[in-house]
């Protein structure tokens, strides 16, 4: 059974308010390796979740697809794929955190994109996630 929006792990979930605009389903913030940090809209817990392991994956797609848009150090800016019913978009809001947002097909690109980015250079730098070291004195079991 999926878990309101509402429940306890939530609780950052108001980083998200500046994305509630018409044609907004939903908003997820999470961790470049596919961990939901908070999300906002129609979407329960279960399914955030899943969308922000997808949308780690299609962010992973996007580096290699970089390669043929100017070579290996190239970086993605922002992922966005259309669907017959709506978009998605996913862009980098801070070191090793992504913001994702799923719309219906008449929103207002230009406003959600622009307030993904207001968001993710507002919050970037207090929700970015370290990225995971493994100390020197760390074995790896077998």
């Amino acid at each position: 059974m999926s878990t309101p929006i509402a429940n306890s792990t939530n609780r950052m979930a108001w980083l998200l308010d500046d994305l509630a605009l018409d044609g907004v389903r939903f908003a997820v913030l999470l961790s470049e390796d596919g961990l939901r940090v908070a999300h906002s809209g129609e979407i329960t817990t279960d399914d955030a979740e899943r969308f922000a392991a997808a949308a780690c994956g299609l962010r992973s797609l996007g580096k290699v697809l970089g390669e043929f848009c100017g070579g290996l150090a190239n970086t993605v800016r922002q992922n966005m794929t259309e669907y017959d019913e709506g978009m998605v978009l996913i862009t980098a809001a801070g070191a090793g955190t992504l913001l994702g947002v799923a719309t219906t097909p008449d929103v207002d690109l230009a406003l959600v994109a622009h307030r993904m980015n207001e968001l993710a250079a507002r919050v970037g730098h207090e929700l970015g996630a370290s990225p995971r070291h493994r100390s020197s004195n760390q074995e790896y079991a077998l």
